[in-house]
């Protein structure tokens, strides 16, 4: 099955391009995972699996990532969809490792757009393998430093990585 997203008249992506930059997302939340000792890499394709879903159903705005360390923040990563990424050059996933710390967890908290109504997580429901809740937890890392950051494309679809560290 192909199918084309057009999101300006410039910028045309497929699910296949969509499938090659949440691949390089999942690379990352892998190697933070193996890092951190924070989560499995089980947990982490878990998760990448749900991001893939809602970016092929045009639902995913952003995705946040955080380690904490005994409730104080070391890490971020926030990786931002763009569907008119024609510009962007994709960097190879990776980076720096993240620390193993005491009291470590991961915390990952995705933002929607405006299309994910009341009837689209009916209807997504039974295909993510996540349980997914409200959150309003503070993602601005007021308390971290910008650190960089990468940039996943395909085509004209893509995801810009900004890292944060303490």
């Amino acid at each position: 099955m192909s199918q084309t997203r057009t999101a300006s008249a410039s910028a045309t992506y497929t699910v296949v391009d969509i499938e090659n930059v949440v691949r390089r997302m999942k690379a990352d939340l892998v190697m933070i995972a193996d890092s951190t000792g924070a989560w499995t890499a089980a947990k982490a394709a878990d998760y990448a699996h749900d991001v893939e879903v809602l970016a092929k159903a045009g639902y995913l705005e952003w995705v946040d990532v955080t380690l904490f360390s005994n409730g104080a923040e070391v890490k971020a990563v926030r990786f931002e969809v763009d569907t008119d990424a024609g510009s962007l050059t994709t960097s190879r996933p990776g980076g720096v490792l993240w620390p193993k710390v005491s009291g470590a967890h991961l915390r990952i908290i995705l933002s929607y757009t405006d299309a994910y109504t009341s009837a689209a997580r009916e209807a997504m429901r039974g295909k993510l393998k996540i349980g997914w809740v409200t959150s309003h937890d503070d993602t601005s890392h007021s308390g971290l430093t910008s650190a960089g950051g990468r940039n996943y494309a395909s085509n004209s679809y893509g995801m810009q990585r900004k890292d944060w560290a303490a």
